[in-house]
């Protein structure tokens, strides 16, 4: 999990962007192609389900949507 809040850095990061350094980060442990980035994809999806990371814009359009990280005990943003 922690993975997921290093990549996302600044006030907001594109998905598209925190999908890739997690594909590369993880490189043998994911599958190769679209499935591994649909696993990454859906991951953010719970997590801000969750509460644990804000979004903006449609996150399964992972170019033009956004995501920050939010402090699961007071719902603001961290950092």
């Amino acid at each position: 999990m922690k993975l997921f809040f290093l990549a996302v850095r600044g006030p907001w990061t594109k998905i598209a962007m925190v999908i890739a350094e997690i594909a590369d980060a993880m490189r043998t442990d994911l599958p190769s192609g679209d499935d591994g980035h649909e696993i990454i994809s859906e991951r953010i999806q719970v997590l801000v389900r969750a509460g644990r990371l804000a979004a903006q814009g449609n996150t399964n359009s992972w170019r033009s949507s956004d995501v920050r990280g939010l402090d699961s005990r007071t719902g603001g943003v961290n950092g």
